[in-house]
């Protein structure tokens, strides 16, 4: 398939796909960018919202959104909600135009990325899986990690347009490689925000000062980016900064399914996606990803 170098990289017309807590800044970025951006979203009226805020337009379905685009991006929920917004009649494939490049930043499975780069190509386009890191406050400060996965050419054309919304995007392989990037990057957290949950609910117990601790320790080998932005937080029992309980578990059965396809083992990854099945438990679903600290203060005061 021959790759379409027009000049779209500059000031363009860019479809933007979901307009959730992460998708309505990121499709805001783009606009601040001066791309003219054109935004789809299940429920209308956040569409409707958006463009109030930020100009562009509507549409009432991807394909429509998708038909005039250069770039089309997208961050809806799962793999499901990724094929309804892809494929069908009324899906964004149906309506992209020769050459144009589907960017998605949900975070999926890595068998989704690939199968959507394959019927990308069955239509002419170029899909990109770009999953991203750095939460609600990188999505909003335009600051995300971007990892990802797809052609090479397509990937070098598409990195402009991302970089309104990320401080750093980096290809990692093709169809696939970002999504299993992103599995990395939540295998390391798991692990990460329990030993900062334990190690919090021992200091209390012991009797310290939390903050002058998390102070004299984020200066030396224990320091993360969880204890400098979350420590405190959690240390006054604040849990409301964007990705949810819900979510991660979500993103843990990626990772669990994608290492039973490939060997690979992970206890730890387990046994927190347990502790975070606790959390949801006693209701807190919503609560953000550092609530893992909840079961052990409740198991201390019972």
């Amino acid at each position: 398939m021959t790759m379409h170098t027009t000049a779209d990289n500059a000031a363009t017309s860019v479809a933007f796909l979901g307009l959730g807590v992460m998708g309505d800044p990121m499709a805001g970025h783009l606009a601040r960018a001066g791309h003219q951006v054109t935004v789809y979203n299940r429920t209308a009226s956040k569409a409707h919202d958006w463009v109030r805020r930020h100009g562009g337009a509507t549409a009432p379905t991807p394909r429509e959104a998708a038909a005039k685009a250069a770039f089309v991006f997208s961050c809806v929920g799962n793999d499901d909600d990724l094929r309804a917004v892809t494929l069908g009649a009324d899906g964004a494939f149906a309506g992209m135009r020769p050459g144009a490049l589907f960017i998605d930043h949900t975070t999926t499975s890595a068998d989704v990325a690939r199968e959507l780069g394959l019927a990308a190509r069955e239509h002419g386009l170029w899909f990109i899986d770009a999953p991203v890191s750095g939460g609600q406050a990188g999505a909003q400060n335009g600051t995300l990690t971007v990892m990802c996965g797809g052609d090479a050419q397509a990937f070098e054309r598409a990195h402009p347009v991302i970089s309104a919304f990320a401080r750093a995007v980096t290809r990692l392989g093709d169809n696939g490689a970002g999504q299993l990037c992103k599995m990395v990057n939540q295998i390391a957290i798991a692990g990460l925000v329990q030993s900062l949950s334990e190690a919090i609910a021992f200091g209390e117990r012991a009797g310290l000062d939390l903050r002058t601790v998390l102070q004299v320790i984020g200066k030396g080998a224990a320091q993360s980016w969880q204890m400098d932005n979350r420590g405190p937080t959690m240390i006054e029992g604040r849990y409301d900064f964007g990705f949810a309980v819900d979510l991660m578990r979500k993103d843990f059965s990626l990772c669990l399914n994608e290492a039973r396809n490939n060997g690979a083992r992970l206890p730890v990854l387990a046994l927190v996606d347990q502790f975070y099945a606790d959390v949801q438990a006693a209701g807190g679903g919503r609560l953000d990803t550092s609530s893992l600290l909840t079961r052990l203060r409740d198991n201390m005061s019972s």
